[in-house]
């Protein structure tokens, strides 16, 4: 291999996301096991490998002051965590209180935040671990020990995290982006397969398929928002973070215009059958989806981006044969051609987008570049947020009610059976209790299959490789394959843990003792967590759809009312508007994910899901012709209160926001407005006295309006379904 070859393939190496996090858990690790053999402190390197790994799982992006000082932060808590253990041990009913008032409290600190509920879960984590370092050394000799290992373990990792934190500070922000310029291909790429112009085609399928990939796009937004954030923080962004932001907000303006509609597909299928027109669209559509693509990887690699004449060429193409159309002067036509105009000047606004991104220093500064932090800023937002959460119709409160039930339950049935190494109950139970149903089903699946096959593979090494040193060598490697593959593969990372503490217990003791126990704990832990998600407080994702529905259209409508009131006053990518566009499909991600978690439900309880589903498309419809009317913003001026398209808005905004009620109240919904019909024919019916920029809010208004009376169908038939 030439050294060119070897400096691109590692540069491509240190490109991927977990390669980062996964070469500091090997160097944690590996330091670890060097000072452990080197100093003969082979007794010590369990809770040091589960100190690191404790730490590993508390660690959430940040600055490296603010890295700094949630490692601070995390090693109180794990300290607390360990010694409450160590000192409670011996008192059962005071260690079950202590440990169901403890879950409950470390998993309703997810009410502040992500980064909150990581360092909550992490602290119960390492708790476990404490309480298996107990069990295992058999009584309270060394009762400094194990926790003093547990923490030093926890200090090591998070040391090393800022330092790298503070080498490579910027790395996390070109992953974050790149991921989503990666999830915009994939969305570019589907919503070309709307063009195709065959007749009688399944639109609605496809447009399922593309609400599932904007959940995923909406996802990597705010996971991009949130990482740029942590660097920008109250003052002004570097030249470096100011360069991501522009393509952070160059990313919402593609999405924007990607999502967008303006005119169902299957007419513009009919109409222009035997027209190459719509194959122009869908190969531009896929042109820029390649596009995005590159710059996702231009992002990674930290090479320049360079957009392709091709997708100029193809939009001139696109524009040729949009003319030949007009020419031929159908009188059927119209209407049609000026959505097919509306829709290659988006496409045309698209490319320059793209172009811009090839020399994003360029790209012009937002006037409104201010992002919402929803972190808590002070006590009385902690405390207003907690309380908000404290009450049984809180799903977060629910799941940490069970956690906590359920951990009880497992150290009460540990203490009626006695199993060997029975702590690993608690762990399991742990980690497969999850806050929903269909989440648990899928972990549970997971650690039982993940922890048959570690079995399997440690009872294979032990008999191959009986030497002490290439057994911790193998917890090494398998403690980072379960960092890098725990977010991804489950079971495999199961595996990979499972072969890390048989080899690492096999140091100062048996490991063959080990493999029945850690078989039975995980069968019981597995059998306790499932049955308290479905005993406990069930969070049964029909009974809550009504309500998920009503936040979906209540989104749509504020969205609706933010572009108008721009299309009367001017664009402006401020906050306010930026914030509503968000949460329109924050709200349609969120009714994707809780649809695909119904479908693992129990069949009664999953009953609503075809309605769910079908609403899904209609809501995610509605939302790409929002977006359409969106993506002209500043392209016509509506001023003036008694402007009719501007009334017309406000009243399909309060239409939305009347079907939402109704869902959220459960109050019945009539299904036919006369009103409605009215509006949506008035719409339809273009004046002459309207300019194309005009005409083009008008039927996007028209189309709008046509998805109400769907809408208040389904509403009515989620109503009618008894939950």
């Amino acid at each position: 291999m030439s050294s060119l070859s070897l400096r691109h393939s590692l540069r491509r190496l240190w490109a991927q996301d977990k390669f980062s996090y996964s070469l500091r858990v090997l160097i944690a690790l590996s330091g670890v096991l060097l000072l452990c053999w080197s100093q003969e402190w082979m007794q010590t390197l369990t809770p040091l490998f589960l100190g690191v790994i404790a730490s590993a799982l508390a660690e959430t992006d940040d600055s490296w002051q603010g890295r700094l000082m949630a490692l601070l932060v995390t090693l109180v808590c794990f300290s607390a965590a360990a010694y409450t253990v160590e000192f409670l041990f011996p008192y059962p009913w005071l260690f079950v209180g202590a440990l169901a008032l403890s879950s409950f409290a470390l998993t309703m600190l997810g009410a502040l935040g992500e980064r909150y509920a990581t360092l909550g879960t992490a602290t119960l984590i390492l708790a476990v671990y404490s309480m298996i370092g107990v069990e295992h050394r058999g009584g309270a000799a060394g009762l400094w020990q194990e926790p003093l290992g547990l923490v030093a373990g926890a200090a090591w990792y998070g040391a090393l995290s800022v330092l790298w934190n503070a080498l490579f500070a910027n790395q996390p922000v070109q992953h974050s982006l790149a991921r989503l310029f990666r999830e915009l291909a994939r969305y570019l790429t589907l919503k070309a397969a709307l063009f195709e112009p065959l007749r009688q085609l399944d639109v609605e399928e496809r447009r399922l398929t593309l609400a599932k990939q904007n959940g995923r796009v909406v996802a990597a937004l705010n996971a991009a928002k949130e990482i740029i954030l942590h660097r920008v923080g109250s003052g002004r962004p570097g030249p470096k973070v100011s360069l991501y932001l522009k393509l952070y907000f160059l990313a919402q303006d593609i999405h924007e215009r990607a999502s967008s509609s303006h005119y169902p597909y299957n007419e513009l299928a009919e109409a222009f059958f035997h027209s190459d027109v719509l194959f122009r669209c869908q190969r531009l559509l896929r042109l820029h989806g390649e596009a995005c693509q590159r710059l996702a990887q231009a992002i990674e690699l930290r090479q320049p981006f360079k957009y392709r004449e091709q997708c100029r060429q193809a939009l001139t193409d696109l524009h040729d044969s949009l003319e030949h159309l007009r020419m031929q002067s159908n009188p059927a036509w119209p209407h049609l051609l000026r959505s097919l105009g509306a829709l290659a000047g988006n496409l045309r606004s698209l490319d320059a987008l793209l172009g811009n991104a090839s020399n994003p220093d360029a790209l012009a500064e937002q006037q409104d570049s201010s992002l919402l932090d929803r972190e808590p800023q002070s006590f009385k937002d902690v405390w207003e947020r907690l309380r908000l959460q404290l009450t049984p119709t809180s799903l977060l409160f629910r799941h940490a009610l069970r956690l906590s039930i359920a951990l009880a339950a497992g150290y009460g049935v540990l203490q009626w059976i006695h199993p060997t190494q029975g702590y690993w109950i608690l762990l399991t139970t742990l980690f497969v209790c999850q806050p929903n149903y269909g989440a648990t089903r899928l972990k549970l699946v997971q650690r039982i299959s993940g922890t048959v096959l570690g079995l399997l593979l440690g009872w294979a090494l032990f008999d191959l490789f009986p030497n002490a040193l290439i057994q911790a060598v193998f917890a090494v490697i398998a403690g980072v394959v379960f960092f890098a593959l725990r977010s991804s593969r489950y079971a495999l990372a199961t595996a990979a843990i499972t072969l890390l503490v048989l080899f690492c217990l096999n140091q100062v003791g048996d490991g063959y003792d080990l493999f029945v126990p850690r078989l039975v704990d995980t069968l019981i832990g597995s059998l306790i967590a499932g049955l308290a998600v479905l005993l406990i407080l069930p969070d049964w994702q029909g009974r809550r759809l009504n309500r998920l529905l009503a936040n979906t259209l209540s989104c749509n409508s504020r969205y609706l009312q933010q572009i108008i009131q721009q299309y009367a006053s001017g664009k402006r990518d401020d906050l306010a508007y930026r914030l509503a566009r968000r949460d329109a499909h924050n709200a349609d991600a969120t009714l994707s994910t809780t649809l695909g978690n119904m479908l693992m439900e129990p069949g009664h309880f999953r009953k609503d899901a075809d309605i769910g589903f079908r609403f899904l498309v209609l809501s995610h419809t509605l939302l790409s012709y929002l977006s359409g009317l969106g993506a002209h913003r500043g392209e016509t001026n509506l001023s003036g209160s008694d402007n009719p398209l501007l009334a017309s808005a406000s009243r399909l905004a309060t239409s939305l926001d009347e079907i939402a009620e109704c869902l959220n109240d459960e109050r019945p919904v009539a299904i036919h407005s006369d009103a409605e019909e009215q509006l949506a024919a008035e719409l339809e019916h273009l004046c002459d006295d309207l300019n194309d920029q005009q005409r083009l809010v008008q039927t996007q208004l028209a189309l709008i309006c046509r998805q109400l009376g769907a809408l208040r169908t389904l509403a009515a038939h989620v109503l009618k379904s008894p939950r």
